[in-house]
């Protein structure tokens, strides 16, 4: 069963910032992987922001909530600011 992807209106903004080398490989990412079993490729977070799971592409994190048939990204941040960042979206 393919996944629908939906986006927070912040990831754009995140997008911004990447080259587009990286966005490439983001795109395949989540077109192959998110789209296709997100539970399967994704880890879980902890803490504070259980129930939300992130997949690593190369020095990125996106972060996202697996609902249903949806599976809505909150954010697609470099790893060293994504968890101070991503909380300030929820």
């Amino acid at each position: 069963m393919p996944y629908q992807v939906l986006y927070h209106p912040d990831v754009k903004r995140d997008l911004a910032r990447i080259n587009v080398t990286m966005k490439k490989r983001l795109k395949k990412a989540i077109e192959t992987r998110l789209m296709a079993a997100p539970e399967q490729y994704g880890e879980p977070l902890r803490k504070t922001l259980k129930g939300y799971w992130k997949m690593r592409v190369g020095d990125y994190r996106i972060v996202f909530k697996v609902s249903g048939g949806d599976v809505v990204i909150f954010g697609v941040i470099h790893r060293k600011a994504v968890y101070e960042e991503i909380s300030k979206r929820f």
